[in-house]
């Protein structure tokens, strides 16, 4: 939906299925901080992938109000206006605060990276490719292309096998 471009995000009626998506879907991304393994490096993971989280709700919200504009393209670019000359709005929701999701789910996937390589290196390559993609070349296919590299990585990493060795004097 993103890739469409901002002509299709204001034309969604009756409401803004895209963000509601990328919403639902940050929020539940929540949920990788229970699901690895517990050592240091996964609690520094999950502080910044909440963090990540928390900014997403943020800029999500901020996308709702500019989507409830519709047609009115004045007050539209005031608000953005706004916006980009708040930097304690600016920074936070939409500069470094939604990059700190994928650099947490990046954290994560560094857990795995000598048994689950190239799981791993989908999502930590595929993080910074989004971003790339968006934010620089703004290629809403390449940006579509990263997410997809991404995803598949951490879906991989969410369904790997575990290898269960048998200890010492337990029979199964």
């Amino acid at each position: 939906m993103f890739s469409q471009g901002g002509e299709f995000a204001f034309a969604q009626k009756p409401i803004d299925f895209a963000h509601w998506a990328n919403l639902i879907g940050a929020v539940l991304l929540i949920s990788f901080n229970y699901v690895f393994p517990k050592n240091r490096l996964n609690s520094i993971a999950s502080f910044v992938t909440a963090l990540g989280v928390v900014a997403h709700i943020g800029l999500c919200t901020i996308d709702f109000i500019i989507w409830s504009f519709g047609n009115d393209n004045t007050s539209r670019m005031e608000f953005i206006e706004h916006i980009n000359n708040t930097p304690s709005i600016f920074y936070p929701f939409i500069v470094i605060g939604p990059s700190m999701l994928f650099i947490g789910l990046s954290l994560h996937a560094w857990n795995f990276i000598k048994k689950n390589t190239v799981s791993s290196l989908l999502v930590i390559l595929g993080a910074p490719a989004i971003g790339i993609s968006y934010f620089v070349l703004h290629n809403g296919l390449l940006t579509l292309t990263s997410c997809i590299i991404f995803a598949t990585g951490l879906a991989l990493l969410l369904y790997r096998k575990e290898i269960k060795t048998m200890e010492p004097g337990i029979e199964n």
